[in-house]
């Protein structure tokens, strides 16, 4: 009840600022929305090359991506108490032709955007493991009017950018959307693991701030959040036994999932490195010889790379009961389940991975995804602005 009238009450505000705001002239600008940020700093990159165009950042607290380095671009703080950056962010939605956003936000459902704004969601995975959306178990226990809510946020997509058809499907049953509203163009972000120069500088350069991985083999250990543990830093992988097993031939990356609010308290610094403050996970998968998470999306990029990964999952029945998958979990996955330490180690010791699985799942995933992608986001979206421009 209190949770609706928050809610409530900011859509209630930002309406009133959004339609004062749309009375004003568009301009020749294109706001982003980040959450996540790395799709968004490849498609803002592209898009330079194309225009000369206004571009605006509003950007959540939970974006690891620095956008402020570029001088030519305004930065502005989103959802915060900041409540100058508040009032801005919606004039800049208000009066800009295109959009582009890379999470659910709720204020979509109050801007009532004029005819000729396109919007694209951005998506902040490249595939789907659990369900979310419309089929988000979780929803049942929401008001009618919060169901409504995402319907209507929802409903102001023009596009949503897949790399797969296996993802345009799943977008189309969680968000509502039909076949139109889907830009088969690819994921930007994946247009880094094509630019061989860059992998190799970003591999040369990391060899250089961690000179242990030139002497022993990486370990990524990425789980995702759960509800009831955003405020602890506490993994379930055992961290002691992992060290006492691989310490002499591995070591551990750590990378925690943004939304986790807690700092996890490292006592073997020799052997595991917190990188979850590191601004670009696909940097780090370069580097990685084996990935383990558990119902993470990292799988489908890291699967571009032909590396072996495992899947943590010692809360498998309850996570299911909790959260829902789109399929079979166990029968799906491009490399083994453990659910305990134990298991994960003796996965590792016995070395024993399908990489054909691995490579399968890779083109299941980025059938679109081929080191273009942004590029084909920023020709199709603004193609389809000079078309209603073309039209009035």
């Amino acid at each position: 009840m209190v949770r609706e009238l928050v809610i409530s009450s900011y859509l209630f505000i930002f309406r009133i600022f959004f339609n004062l705001f749309k009375l004003f002239p568009q301009k020749e600008k294109t706001t982003f929305v980040a959450s996540f940020g790395d799709n968004i700093d490849y498609v803002i990159h592209e898009l330079k090359q194309l225009n000369d165009d206004e571009i605006v950042i509003l950007k959540k607290t939970s974006c690891r991506v620095d956008f402020s380095t570029d001088e030519s671009q305004k930065v502005l703080d989103f959802e915060t108490t900041n409540l100058i950056h508040f009032v801005q962010s919606i004039y800049h939605i208000a009066t800009s032709k295109v959009v582009f956003i890379d999470n659910y936000f709720g204020f979509l459902s109050v801007t009532d955007f004029k005819p000729n704004v396109v919007c694209v969601q951005l998506w902040h995975a490249a595939g789907a493991i659990k369900q979310f959306g419309l089929l988000d178990p979780s929803i049942v226990n929401r008001s009618e009017r919060a169901r409504q809510r995402f319907i209507d946020v929802y409903s102001r997509f023009t596009y949503v950018v897949v790399g797969s058809e296996k993802m345009s499907s799943i977008f189309r049953s969680s968000f509502g959307v039909q076949n139109e509203n889907i830009l088969r163009t690819g994921i930007p972000r994946t247009d880094f693991f094509f630019n061989k120069k860059l992998v190799n500088d970003i591999k040369h350069s990391l060899h250089e701030s961690y000179p242990i991985i030139n002497d022993k083999k990486v370990i990524m250990y990425a789980p995702t959040y759960r509800d009831s543990q955003l405020n602890s830093a506490n993994i379930a992988l055992e961290i002691e036994t992992m060290y006492q097993e691989l310490g002499d031939d591995y070591v551990l990356f750590l990378r925690l999932h943004p939304a986790i609010k807690g700092k996890f308290d490292n006592k073997y610094p020799e052997f595991v490195y917190d990188l979850s403050d590191y601004e670009d996970i696909n940097h780090l998968l370069l580097v990685t010889d084996l990935l383990i998470t558990d119902y993470s999306s990292i799988p489908f990029e890291y699967s571009l790379l032909g590396k072996p990964m495992i899947f943590f999952t010692y809360d498998l029945e309850s996570y299911t009961n909790e959260r829902g998958f789109w399929e079979d979990f166990e029968s799906n996955l491009p490399g083994p389940i453990a659910r305990t330490t134990e298991e994960v180690i003796q996965q590792i010791q016995s070395n024993q991975f399908d990489m054909d699985k691995v490579k399968a799942y890779a083109n299941e995933w980025n059938r679109y995804s081929r080191g273009n992608s942004s590029q084909n986001i920023v020709k199709a979206v603004y193609a389809e602005e000079e078309r209603y421009e073309a039209m009035q």
